[in-house]
């Protein structure tokens, strides 16, 4: 009896315990570890980030959040540490609240998360005015850190000599904490091997040992937890409503990263339970394919209670999962496989491994199902692009083989196939088969026939010509018109899907458009955010936002409340499609592709091969890849460039003369033209004239070369001109 009386009352202790945290986690399976708890944490604190701060409002959320608990009209300083009593005022641990500026003597908001150091480097926007890494500093401190790695220390603040900064005792455990945070909210921008010195290699992901060790050093302040406090609670003008998972428990660090176990404040994961739970048995495999298995196992018991199991493939962790079954795929046909289990309980205490179940998937004999649906469109005179549905498969599809005239042509795992080194106007035979991954290979599909182009650009349909994923804010997107005619563009729309459905988004953001894009000529979209000069952008992203600024056809407001110039603030992992009432006709990226990043930090030009559309990415054959800050090909498009430059032989005899000329060209015999557009070598319109009977003036052009489109009694012609 006294014995059931004391684990009852350590039963009760722990569930006292548990109720302590916080019911901004209540939703959380919290008994999850390692990577399976880290995407719980940043689902949370995404969800919940329901206010987006200005910049300009993280004065105002500082002065609330960072009070010195013992004066409220003084805020902390980070990386301060002295009283100011000496006649140093940069190391201050606190200064007015009301004296914030740059000026020397004023703190400012320090990005302890640097905004040059984010992959891109961090705007004032977004993840660089999220107040969860922003403190208050000295301004010359601040200054001094600059952009410098965080790095191990001892005592005060300061440049190390690796070249690197601590940021003091006090405080270290503090950065550890916002670098985490900024970590799950911000995975694919905001690296912790790019902002602090450490070894990952024990971490399941970029996680470094240098934060984790800070995190078990200083445990959490009140100045942290009142930061936290205030966030949540967004009827606070100047609130997020998320929280910082590490400074609620430090420990949940600990149990997605490993380590030393830093601090229990919920005391629901660390208490007097060192008893192991039992060890799972009666193993027991169902439902085998040629790539998966279902695997369930008798419940372990422990004496406060089994809160988890990792699952074991060949001695390597497959998962964690709170159930007592799962499935598991990705196997290799007519292969075995070992399976052990392990039971965890909140205390992390673990049993030993289960007796291993031994299971052999399924042969793989059945060949994939046979391609379908087979399309060639943007044909050229050498070259078109084919493309198909997915084949099926008992185990998955490998590749596809593509034949074209009966001999195989290449072979690919994507969906699509540009053929090229064709011969002009002529037809092909094509045929595809599919090849599964143990290369079972279907019967080859029914003949389709495509046809290369006569020489005569024959486009029908809008598409895009130009992307750049640039520094900062620098998004742009650029529309090309081939066809003969101007295109009404209000049946015509644009719309992003984040990180490539990952999270099961489908396209958001849908922007109209507006206006005409007159045959032969381009239509330039620009996050209206490209024209600021943050200090994390370079000199040549500045040129480059100020470029696209001057040629857009239209800004897309940058709202930091509301949608970040959205869908114009793509990152290199989210496909941009373009919408012809309602149905895509255009994309950049594959819908539904997962996170990869296909054009992260670069600028891609469509090739002066492509007319038309196509529904289906094809980075390698259709699009030029260029530096990211160079914007210089936006307003134009080299394709119509080449088709101007191709009329140039049926211009008739010299009308214009001198050529080359420094001011004015003449035009002989005083005939009057009807239209005269003057273009750069590269196709970008510069001025359109009409009725010309004299002279024109080309004075106010710069050296070089130029192209005259001209029309006398409607028939156009061409011809060039040099400026010197």
């Amino acid at each position: 009896m006294k014995s059931k009386i004391i684990i009852t009352l350590c039963f009760l202790i722990i569930c006292i315990s548990a109720n302590s945290q916080e019911s901004y986690y209540n939703t959380l399976n919290l008994h999850v570890t390692g990577i399976t708890l880290k995407e719980e944490l940043s689902k949370k604190v995404v969800e919940t980030h329901t206010q987006f701060l200005f910049y300009e409002q993280i004065w105002n959320a500082a002065k609330a959040t960072d009070l010195n608990p013992e004066n409220n009209q003084e805020v902390l300083l980070l990386y301060g540490y002295e009283d100011g009593s000496d006649t140093d005022n940069t190391n201050d641990r606190t200064r007015n609240i009301n004296d914030n500026g740059g000026n020397s003597g004023q703190w400012n908001r320090e990005h302890v998360y640097s905004q040059s150091l984010g992959t891109p480097p961090l705007s004032d926007t977004g993840p660089g005015a999220d107040a969860h890494h922003l403190r208050p500093a000295d301004s010359q401190r601040n200054s001094s850190r600059s952009n410098r790695k965080f790095t191990n220390g001892s005592g005060n603040s300061g440049i190390q000599n690796n070249g690197s900064w601590y940021p003091g005792d006090e405080w270290k455990g503090d950065v550890a904490r916002m670098m985490m945070y900024m970590y799950i909210r911000y995975p694919d921008r905001c690296s912790m091997t790019n902002i602090g010195i450490g070894d990952s290699s024990n971490t399941p992901d970029n996680m470094i040992d240098l934060f984790l060790e800070w995190n078990v050093d200083d445990p959490v302040s009140d100045v942290e937890r009142q930061r936290n406090t205030y966030h949540e609670n967004t009827s606070n003008e100047n609130a997020q409503g998320n929280r910082n998972p590490f400074i609620d428990n430090p420990i949940l660090a600990t149990r997605i990263w490993g380590g030393a176990n830093a601090e229990d404040t919920w005391g629901i994961f660390t208490n007097n339970d060192t008893e192991a739970p039992t060890t799972p048995t009666q193993l027991n495999v169902t439902e085998i394919t040629t790539f998966s298995a279902t695997i369930s196992w008798n419940e372990a018991s422990d004496n406060f209670g089994v809160t988890s199991y990792d699952v074991y493939v060949n001695g390597e962790i497959a998962l964690a999962t709170t159930n007592t079954d799962v499935t598991l795929s990705q196997f290799n046909p007519d292969t075995s496989y070992s399976i052990t289990i392990v039971a965890k309980d909140i205390a992390n205490n673990q049993s030993e491994f289960s007796d291993p179940l031994l299971l052999t998937t399924l042969e793989d004999i059945t060949p994939p199902s046979i391609p379908e649906t087979i399309v060639v469109t943007n044909e050229t005179e050498t070259s078109f692009v084919i493309s198909w549905a997915e084949s099926t498969d008992n185990t998955g599809i490998a590749n596809y083989k593509i034949y074209i005239e009966d001999a195989l042509q290449s072979e690919t795992n994507m969906l699509i196939y540009t053929a090229t080194d064709l011969t002009i106007n002529t037809t092909y035979k094509i045929q595809i088969a599919a090849v599964d991954v143990v290369g079972n290979t279907s019967e080859i599909s029914n003949p389709i026939f495509g046809n290369t182009a006569n020489g005569a650009i024959t486009a029908t349909e809008l598409f895009f010509s130009e992307y750049l994923e640039g520094e900062s804010n620098n998004k742009a997107l650029e529309i090309a018109n081939l066809t003969a005619d101007p295109i009404d563009l209000s049946n015509y729309s644009i719309a992003r899907q984040s990180n490539g459905g990952l999270n099961g988004d489908d396209w958001d953001w849908d922007m109209p458009l507006e206006g005409f894009i007159n045959a032969n000529d381009v239509y330039v979209i620009v996050n209206e955010a490209a024209q600021e000069h943050s200090s994390s952008k370079t000199q040549a992203a500045r040129d480059a936002g100020d470029y696209l600024i001057e040629v857009a056809d239209s800004i897309r407001v940058h709202d930091g409340d509301t949608n970040f110039g959205a869908p114009i603030n793509f990152n290199g992992n989210d496909p941009v499609g373009l919408f012809k009432n309602g149905e895509l006709i255009d994309i950049i990226g594959t819908y539904n592709g997962g996170a990869t990043n296909f054009a992260k930090d670069i600028n891609i030009r469509r090739k002066n091969t492509v007319f038309q559309p196509n529904a289906n990415f094809d980075l390698s054959n259709e699009w030029e890849i260029f530096d990211k800050n160079d914007a210089s090909n936006f307003g134009i498009h080299s394709t119509i460039a080449l088709s101007i430059l191709r009329q140039i032989s049926t211009s008739k005899p010299e009308l214009f003369y001198p050529n080359p000329t420094s001011e004015i060209l003449y035009i002989k015999n005083s005939r009057n033209i009807d239209l005269v557009t003057i273009y750069t070598i590269l196709g970008k319109k510069l001025e359109t004239l009409n009725n010309v009977k004299n002279t024109i003036d080309v004075s106010k052009f710069p050296k070089g070369i130029y192209i005259i489109n001209y029309k006398i009694k409607q028939q156009l012609y061409t011809t060039k001109f040099i400026k010197h």
